[in-house]
This record gives C-alpha cells, sequence and structure tokens, in this order.
C-alpha cells in the first residue's frame, strides 16, 4: 500500500548512478533497472558483469536489502568479496545488493510504501530480473523483514536466509525500543528523520568502532537535502508499535511466515545494538531454531560495520569450516559418547535417596553457624522438590536457568533440580567479574535467574534478562524491588508430593557453562546430560572417585560433581571469587569433615595453601595425612608447587590433569611422571608444562604451526612438532553457545567427528606425553622462525630473583623481538627495565637472545585462576613501554 509522504518529503526525483570515489564502492557494480507495472526504477549493486566477464556462472544470488536509513553500500564488502572469491576459483555467488524505492539512488516516488508493498516491490524487481533461483535473502535492520517477507512469498526459489540486527515480531511483553519511541512522536518525527538529517547521524554514530568519516560521507550521499529523506520518515512511520497499526497485520504475516522456512538459515548479531537487541534475536531463533547463530561481543547495530561479516556470510554459504571433517570416520568411534554407557547425572541420587549417610558438607554456608551437613536422603528429597516445584512456576524443560549461586549446598540442589526438571542450567562464574558477568547472563539470555540476594541486586541493577527466584526468602518489599517471584522454600512447598516428568532425553542440551574469560570474552559451552554424565565417567574411573569417596572441592566445577560420582563432597572455607583466599588450614578442615581421600585445587589456590602451610596443627597433619590423591588444575603447576602440595599431603600422589571447560579432562599426569619426563627431555627440545598421557577414552594430535604462527599442518601424532593441541573425547562438549564462528574455527580442518582445537600449543613427545607450550595467541614469529613462551619463562624463572615470567613478542609479525618481564623477590615497587644486573641473569638464563628485561610489581592473571598470564596485554605494555611510552602497570 502506498499513501501521500507529509510536506517536503513528497518531493519526487527519478533514479541515478552514485558518484564515482565513495570509499570501499567499485562504481562498476552499479546499474538502474526498471520494475513493475508502475514502472519505477532501482538502483542495485550487482556482480553479473564481474562474473560473466570471469567466465564464472553463479551458483545462486544473494539478494541483498539494506534497512533505514543506509542503503545498498552497506552490502559493499559482500559484493568485493564474493566477486574475488570467484576469480580466485571458488563458488562464483551473484550479489544484488537493492536500494528500496525511495532510499538511496532510487526513484523518489513522493509515496509512503508500507511494508506490504515494499515486499511487493522486491517481488517485482527479482521478477524483472529475471532470478531463477537458488536466492539466498540477506536483510539488516528493515531490510531483514522485507526480505523475509520475499522469502516467505517466494518459496520456490528459496535456499537459505541471511538476517543481521532485526526482527519481524515486536515481544508484547517488551516496549518498542527507546530510540524508536522518541522518532515516533508526532513533533519528532518529520523533524528528526526528514527536515533534519538527525535519524541518519544518530544511525550513523552507532557503529563500533567509529565509523571513517569517508564512509559517514558515502552513507550521508544519496540524503542530502529533505526532498531526498522521505523514505527515511516513511520507514520509522510504519513501525507497527501496536496491532492497530496499518502495516501490523503484514509484519504478522510474515513473522508466523517465518516459522514454516526450512532452509539454512545464518543469524549475525551485534548484541551492543540499543534498537534491535537480544530480545529480538531470541524472537527470531524461536522462529528459526535451526539457525546457525552467531554474536559478536563488541558489535551493535551496524554490525555489517563492526565485522567482517563478509566471510562468515561467504564461509557459511560454502560450509568452510562447519565442522569440516565431521562426517568423517562414520559409525562408532570410541570418542562418540553414544557408545558409552548412559546413565545420568542425578542416577546416585535415586541410589541413595534412603541412605542418612553424608553427601555433601559445607564448610562457611551463607548463614553462618559452622559446618552445613547434607544428607544423601535429604539432598534427593530436595532435588525431587525443587524439580517438581520449579515446574509449577512454569520452569519448562529447555528454559534456560542462569544459577546466580555461591558454590554449596544451595547450588547443588538447585542444579540437579534444573537438570532432573529438563531446564538448561547457566553457569557463569562470579569470578569473571561484573562486566563479564554481565556479558555472559545477556549472551546466554536466560528464561530465569535463580540467585542469592547478591546476584539478583546485580541482575535487577544491570538490567539482566530472566524472571527471578531467590535462594531465600526476601522481605515483600525488597522482593518486589528485585522483582522476585519465588524463593525456593516455596518451590519446596509446592513440590512436596508431586510426580516429576519424564527424565529428559540424553542428547538434550543440559548446561552452558562459561569458559574463565583467561583467553578472550568468556564464552558459554553447551553440554548435553549425555555429555556431561561421560565427564563423571571419565573423572570416575581415572582416578578411583565413586560411592564413599571423601572429596575436597576446592574448584567450583568439581563440588557440583560430586553427587554425580557418588561422592562424599566439602567445599572448603574461601572466597570463591578469589581463590588465593584458601589457607592450609581451610583444606585440612574440610578433609577431616568428610574424611577426605581426594583433594582439588586450583592452581592459584594452591599456592596459597603453600604458603600457610606453617599454621597447620597436629590434627590439620592427621586429615591430610589420610588424602590419598591430590589433583590441581586450571592453569600450568610448577613443579615446586606440586611437591610442596605433596609435602603437605605425604601419602598422596598429585596429579596434574589437564583439561578446559570444553572438555574437563583430556590427559593427566603425577609429580613422579613429571620429574621422568624432565629427565627424559632431549637436547633441543621447546621444553614446556607436561600434562601426560591422554585418558583412557581421549585422542590429542598436533596440528603444526606454520612460518607465521598458524595451526595450518595436517593433525598427527608424530613426537616432536609443535602445533596446536586437538583433543578429541565422549565428554567433549557439543559446541559454543550462539557461537557459530567460533564453533567453525573450533572444528576447521580436525581428523573426524568429535574434535576440537582448544587453541592451546604444545607437542607430543616420544612416550606419547603431551608437552603445553602457551596458547596460540601467544606465539612470538621470529626472524629466525617461531617461538613459544612457556620454555623460555622456565628458563627464566631458574633465575633466583625471579618468582614469575612471561616472554613476549614486541615488533612486527615476522621480526618481532623477545622481551621477559618479570615479577620479582623481592616484589618490585613500580615497573619498569630490570636493574643491570638482574637483566644480565635473566638474559643468561634464556636459551633465546632478549632484546629487552622489564619488571613489574605483577603480572596481569585472569580473574578465576589467578594464574594464567594475560601475554597479549603484556606485549602491548611492553612494546609500548620500549617505544618511550609512560611506563604504567600493565
Amino acid at each position: 500500500m502506498t499513501s501521500p509522504l507529509p510536506g517536503s518529503a513528497r518531493s519526487t526525483a527519478p533514479a541515478c548512478l552514485p558518484p564515482h570515489g565513495l570509499d570501499g564502492l567499485d562504481p562498476s557494480f552499479s546499474r538502474l533497472v526498471t520494475a513493475g507495472p508502475d514502472g519505477r526504477t532501482w538502483h542495485l549493486l550487482d556482480n553479473a558483469g564481474h562474473l560473466a566477464r570471469l567466465g564464472a556462472a553463479p551458483v545462486g544470488t544473494l539478494l541483498c536489502v539494506h534497512g533505514n536509513p543506509t542503503w545498498s553500500y552497506l552490502w559493499r564488502r559482500l559484493l568485493t568479496q564474493a566477486t574475488a572469491r570467484a576469480a580466485a576459483g571458488g563458488d562464483a555467488w551473484r550479489v544484488v545488493a537493492v536500494d528500496q524505492l525511495e532510499m538511496g539512488w532510487s526513484e523518489r516516488t513522493g509515496q509512503r510504501r508500507d511494508v506490504r508493498q515494499r515486499a511487493a516491490d522486491l517481488g517485482d524487481l527479482t521478477a524483472a530480473l529475471t532470478l531463477a533461483g537458488p536466492v539466498v535473502t540477506v536483510g539488516h535492520d528493515w531490510g531483514g523483514a522485507i526480505s523475509l517477507g520475499w522469502a516467505v512469498d517466494h518459496p520456490g526459489l528459496l535456499a537459505g536466509v541471511v538476517l543481521l540486527n532485526t526482527a519481524v515480531h515486536q515481544p508484547e511483553h517488551l516496549p518498542v525500543p527507546a530510540p524508536l519511541r522518541l522518532a515516533l512522536r508526532p513533533r519528532v518525527l518529520g523533524p528528526a528523520t526528514v527536515a533534519t538529517p538527525a535519524f541518519l547521524e544518530t544511525t550513523l554514530a552507532l557503529a563500533r568502532p567509529r565509523l571513517p568519516a569517508a564512509v559517514r560521507e558515502a552513507y550521508r550521499a544519496p540524503y542530502r537535502g529533505a526532498g531526498r529523506r522521505g523514505g527515511i520518515g516513511g520507514f520509522v512511520a510504519d513501525i507497527p508499535v501496536d496491532a492497530t497499526h496499518p502495516s501490523a497485520a503484514e509484519v504478522d504475516r510474515i513473522a508466523d511466515g517465518v516459522r514454516g522456512l526450512r532452509v539454512p538459515a545464518l543469524l549475525l548479531w551485534g548484541p551492543g545494538d540499543p534498537v534491535f537487541g537480544d530480545q529480538y534475536l531470541e524472537d527470531l531463533v524461536d522462529r528459526l531454531p535451526h539457525a546457525d547463530v552467531h554474536r559478536y561481543e563488541g558489535a551493535g547495530h551496524l554490525v555489517a560495520e563492526d565485522v567482517d561479516y563478509a566471510a562468515a556470510v561467504l564461509d557459511w554459504l560454502s560450509g568452510a569450516g562447519a565442522g569440516a571433517g565431521a562426517g568423517a570416520g562414520a559409525g562408532a568411534s570410541p570418542t562418540d559418547p553414544a557408545t558409552q554407557p548412559y546413565r545420568p547425572l542425578w542416577h546416585h541420587l535415586d541410589e541413595q535417596r534412603h541412605s542418612g549417610e553424608t553427601a555433601l558438607v559445607e564448610m562457611a554456608p551463607p548463614g553462618g553457624g559452622g559446618p552445613r551437613v547434607v544428607s544423601w536422603s535429604l539432598l534427593a528429597r530436595r532435588v525431587r522438590e525443587l524439580a517438581a516445584g520449579l515446574a509449577a512456576v512454569g520452569v519448562r524443560p529447555g528454559d534456560r536457568v542462569c544459577l546466580l549461586v555461591p558454590p554449596g549446598a544451595d547450588l547443588t540442589a538447585v542444579l540437579y533440580a534444573c537438570l532432573r526438571l529438563g531446564a538448561v542450567v547457566v553457569v557463569a562464574d562470579a569470578g569473571l567479574g561484573v562486566r563479564g558477568l554481565t556479558r555472559a547472563v545477556r549472551g546466554a539470555r536466560p528464561d530465569h535467574v535463580i540467585g542469592a540476594l547478591r546476584g539478583l541486586g546485580a541482575a535487577r541493577a544491570l538490567g539482566w534478562p530472566g524472571r527471578r527466584l531467590s535462594t531465600t526468602p526476601l522481605p515483600p518489599a525488597v522482593a518486589r524491588a528485585l522483582g522476585v517471584d519465588h524463593a525456593l522454600v516455596d518451590l519446596l512447598d509446592l513440590g512436596r508430593g508431586v510426580d516429576l516428568p519424564d527424565e529428559p532425553d540424553p542428547d538434550a542440551t543440559a548446561a552452558v557453562l562459561f569458559t574463565s574469560g583467561s583467553t578472550g570474552p568468556a564464552k558459554g559451552v553447551v553440554y548435553t546430560h549425555r555429555q556431561l554424565a561421560a565427564v563423571a565417567v571419565a573423572l570416575g574411573a581415572q582416578y578411583d572417585l565413586g560411592t564413599g569417596t571423601g572429596l575436597v572441592a576446592g574448584f567450583a566445577p568439581f563440588a557440583l560433581l560430586g553427587p554425580a560420582l557418588g561422592a562424599r563432597s566439602v567445599t572448603p572455607a574461601m572466597d570463591v571469587t578469589s581463590p588465593r583466599t584458601l589457607t592450609a588450614r581451610a583444606v585440612a578442615a574440610a578433609a577431616a569433615a568428610v574424611d577426605a581421600t581426594v583433594v582439588f585445587l586450583s592452581p592459584a589456590a594452591l599456592v596459597n595453601v603453600v604458603a600457610t602451610a606453617g599454621e597447620l596443627g597436629a590434627d590439620d597433619h592427621a586429615a591430610l595425612a589420610r588424602v590419598r590423591t591430590f589433583l590441581s588444575a586450571g592453569a600450568p603447576v610448577p613443579e615446586a608447587v606440586l611437591a610442596a602440595a605433596g609435602r603437605l599431603m605425604p601419602n598422596a600422589e598429585p596429579h596434574t590433569p589437564y583439561g578446559m571447560t570444553e572438555g574437563l579432562l583430556m590427559t593427566d599426569v603425577t609429580l613422579t611422571d613429571i620429574r621422568e619426563a624432565t629427565r627424559e627431555r632431549p637436547a633441543g627440545d621447546p621444553g614446556g608444562v607436561c600434562v601426560g598421557r591422554p585418558t583412557a577414552t581421549t585422542q590429542v594430535r598436533i596440528s603444526a604451526l606454520d612460518d607465521t604462527g598458524a595451526a595450518t599442518g595436517e593433525p598427527t601424532a608424530e613426537p616432536g612438532r609443535t602445533g596446536e593441541i586437538l583433543v578429541s573425547a565422549p565428554h567433549l562438549k557439543r559446541g559454543y553457545f550462539r557461537l557459530h564462528l567460533t564453533d567453525r574455527a573450533a572444528t576447521r580442518g580436525v581428523p573426524g567427528a568429535r574434535w576440537h582445537r582448544t587453541g592451546d600449543v604444545g607437542h607430543l613427545d616420544a612416550a606419547g606425553r603431551l608437552w603445553v607450550e602457551g596458547r596460540l595467541d601467544h606465539v612470538v614469529t621470529t626472524a629466525d622462525g617461531v617461538v613459544t613462551p612457556v620454555g623460555l619463562e622456565q628458563a627464566v624463572e631458574n633465575v633466583e630473583a625471579v618468582a614469575r615470567a612471561a616472554v613476549v613478542g614486541v615488533g612486527p609479525a615476522g621480526t618481532q623481538l623477545l622481551v621477559a618481564v618479570v615479577e620479582t623477590l623481592p616484589r618490585a615497587r613500580r615497573p619498569g627495565l630490570a636493574p643491570a644486573a638482574l637483566a644480565a641473569a635473566v638474559r643468561g638464563a634464556a636459551p633465546r637472545p632478549l632484546a629487552a628485561v622489564l619488571v613489574v610489581p605483577d603480572l596481569p592473571t585472569d580473574v578465576r585462576h589467578n594464574s594464567k598470564i594475560d601475554r597479549v596485554r603484556l606485549a602491548r605494555w611492553a612494546e609500548g613501554v620500549l617505544s618511550g611510552g609512560r611506563v604504567r602497570r600493565p
């Protein structure tokens, strides 16, 4: 439907070609096409002529539709990259990027066109172009809804759908975004969208980072003067704010039709968009549940300007990396969890539901008052009642439930209740800090949040999504202020005596567990019930953990797995957000509480435990002497620290397993093994941290590094080859949550199904032991070749005055110079160049030349482990210092 535009917006003008010289736009892509019964003329960008000159037959067409107030310039990189790939012998995709009528360089008709008319206009254009399919629609902003309208109406041509920050439905419980509400006000609409370029300028300002001046000018070019901005105002006026709006019925028709689309779909999203936020992504995923989704942290509304979306689209179309090799190795694989016996995580709770024996002990419960002891019968009953209570208040299987509960009895009960119900638990460590936790929770988009008072206060203050439930009863005024509906005691009452629903499918999603954020923004790792069960099986088999084992869990994941192992577990008194607060006496007290034979501590906690060993009394030593197995993992553990811990637990075998959130146990090594491996190291070996041999159900391969430091080698088990570490096991994660590109990168060039690129670099030795040499991002490319940092750091740490060291590269890639940054004994008071004597000692210990030696009071580390050094940040700091910048702490 068309109607006159108000005022100066009624101006008419013919279509024309853009001026030459617009940044990044090849003018040869431009053409004019007349279409429709009224003979309207469109400007569009089209690479068909380029493909014809290359002699490349198109494999299909990408039909790209911009939104408001952009134009086809938005898609310039997609045209350029698609054409370049065709020229290089890749798939030849024709790209047709339109300027909608009244927009860009297309005809100004003086009519306001609603969404129904715009979808029909697009159909007229594709008919004029005689597009025969297959067609993949690509849309952004309003162009998303219009491209989907075309998709719904042309199922015979449609082969796929790509969407960038858009919407097809306004959720009833949410208001229209504030920027649009403001623009829709009658006194604002005309002045902001037509009479002035305010709406256009506001949109351009949403780019992250700020757009270059030449790009901003290119977007402004077709909208100079109110007479050319009528379409901008018309688009805003056509936003259906409620069911009475003239376009509401058409938008609803499109939204309903999207549910019926069965073609492949790709959703690329900038979560920092103040207009099309994650609530609209959630709606699209609900309508396109099969879609591949990638959220670009840090990107916003103009995601096409913020990131390299074009490569993502073209790779997705070609299937590159989408589990290349994932279909290989068909048939039973030893690392396929479906080949392993399955028992759900709660099976010990079912089996011991009448047992009065201790299931878990909480040494410092939230309410104080000393240790809290929970029996198997009480824990099993609480889990069943909570699961039934959650179902009673509307938590459904598949709902995401974010747990903001400190480690302890409440978290254990709630977690197992959610799993038993079939809800998906979302666990993000408080150690991520407010910013990291906010990013994780918003990214997971939970349906429900269960938290203690502190967590619920943060959720309210920071606008985290999800309905809220409290671990403890709150005063009515506080509950209202925090938006809390129920407390756990209410759920217990509702669930008492109520039957539970059927158990969830083993292959249903069970959990989204966020990484520590030590290697970039925290990522949500997706596990199924079967895969989580395989984690418990792997741990139990490797360390003989089972019914009756006393387990001290100084690391939250192990505390939560205690009931799944049938173990009697205890959480020691400590601040979980600061592992270094754990003391030797706290560990001894925890061990005594459950007669522990197994102790698990994080490396950072272990350092402080060793440092406070002098506080132990006779009873403490006796409790620790009963420990038979000691574990520390999550970051490299120095041999000296393991040995010191071994002296505290003289009858225990120290182990340091290697794993990650994506797979908690991949290899294992004992202190004895480490010493043996060190003795057997051949001359010239790059060194690193020996993490032992693969566990019984794990496979390890190495993808060798090339001269640029990239892992491009064919995966191999050949000893002595340094490269990226690849792992495979039944307990490996299923994937990442809404990080399609990260999933693809993690499975690039893998040798079969269920493999994961860890991002760590290392090598296998002749005895099959794995040595970790650092992170892929920390590899230094010198003029003499690729250098991994950990072996050099170990050599430097042999200097008596060095407490800890990091080796980084400065300068251009390929000619980088090595710099050592060290913490000293005693601790340096300020950062800067190392004293001459220390620098000479460090250079003498290092097996490679060092361009400089710097000292810092503290090396920058991650929050959760307090031990993983941020070498990327440190390299930037060192380069700044050595280039004459201000000397600040890194």
